[in-house]
């Protein structure tokens, strides 16, 4: 049986859309920018198009996106000022041609077969909207770091609704699931992957290949503190929009234009108790735990969500509170007793650990 990836570019009528249309991001990704897209190219499956959006790039990667785009029709590189990754994403999936769109990141490598493994799947299974894969780390020189990321594929939907099973760069949609869920949203910044996951759940099935797809780059440059904070308050508000649209109700985050600011004053109704539990969190860096006002140090912003708070979000909620416990100061209401209690209420084990490391 002849699938349609089994055809060749002569094959291939010109006004046809391609079967695959590949999404890359970029800002100043030229040290790997080239192999990336080397591994587009050369895939088994050929009757593709790679759209990579440059996100304002000053270094050589506009240069080598012209280079590429000589000598392969193929690649389609569009430019923008530096309107971030969201921006970036929902730029290529307007520009995307193709029924069956796929991720893949500038400093990420695609094995040869990836695409074609993944188009097979979706063809055998036309329910499936969202197919991930697995990935093997290399570090910065590509060499593998001896280990995989292996989300189980069995039970997605009961993890998607805790945590994402998804590797961003391995994952393949269809455009048109894609499209009608209102892709990427900008208000969940750091999370609009995990946002999206759960949106394009709601309008299908999804999977996870358990097959090795990309070598995934692990490099220099460590998230920030603040980065994944924002990360975790974006998931917990998915989870929160996602509860409410299975429950039938109106997607409360509907009306969010950009990320919420946990210090509003005025938070939403959607929003507010996340906020008023992330202003806590947040106090697990020391600078800010040893500046923050006595009025500001809300003990039962923790408690009143203990029964929910995620694995990340206890492990701020344990340096907070140790940093507070570590002060030198103070705090009118709040007790050394209380804040050892809820250190120990957060993770008996962790915390004598991190007493001691303190």
């Amino acid at each position: 049986m002849l699938r349609v990836h089994d055809l060749s570019e002569d094959d291939v009528p010109p006004d046809r859309p391609p079967q695959v249309s590949v999404i890359l991001p970029v800002r100043d990704g030229q040290r790997w920018l080239r192999e990336a897209i080397d591994s587009v190219l050369t895939q088994t499956l050929s009757d593709l198009e790679l759209v990579v959006i440059d996100d304002g790039s000053t270094d050589a990667t506009p240069a080598l996106l012209d280079e590429v785009r000589a000598r392969d029709p193929r690649v389609i590189a569009l430019r923008q000022e530096r309107e971030g990754l969201v921006a970036a994403l929902n730029r290529g999936l307007a520009q995307a041609r193709a029924p069956l769109i796929a991720r893949l990141d500038a400093d990420d490598i695609a094995l040869p077969d990836r695409l074609a493994r993944q188009c097979d799947y979706l063809h055998a299974h036309p329910d499936v909207v969202l197919l991930g894969g697995w990935a093997e780390i290399i570090d910065e020189n590509g060499a593998s770091r001896g280990k995989q990321m292996r989300p189980n594929p069995s039970g997605l939907r009961e993890t998607l609704a805790r945590k994402s099973p998804f590797i961003h760069p391995t994952v393949m949609v269809r455009a048109d699931a894609a499209r009608r869920v209102g892709g990427y949203r900008s208000a969940f910044e750091a999370g609009e992957d995990y946002d999206f996951w759960l949106r394009l759940a709601d309008a299908g099935e999804i999977a996870i290949l358990p097959d090795v797809l990309i070598r995934y780059r692990e490099h220099g440059g460590s998230v920030t503190r603040t980065r994944e904070l924002r990360q975790i308050y974006s998931a917990r508000l998915a989870k929160l929009a996602s509860a409410a649209r299975r429950g039938g109700r109106p997607d409360p985050s509907a009306a969010l234009a950009a990320p919420p600011d946990w210090h509003d004053p005025a938070p939403g109704p959607f929003e507010r108790d996340s906020s008023r539990l992330f202003r806590m969190l947040e106090l697990a860096d020391p600078e800010l735990a040893r500046a923050a006002p006595a009025s500001a140090i809300d003990l039962a912003a923790i408690t009143s969500q203990l029964a929910t708070l995620t694995a990340g979000e206890r492990k701020f909620a344990q340096a907070a509170v140790l940093n507070l416990l570590n002060g030198d100061r103070k705090l009118p209401g709040v007790s050394r007793a209380s804040l050892l209690a809820l250190l120990l209420r957060l993770g008996p084990a962790k915390a004598i650990k991190l007493m001691l490391k303190g």
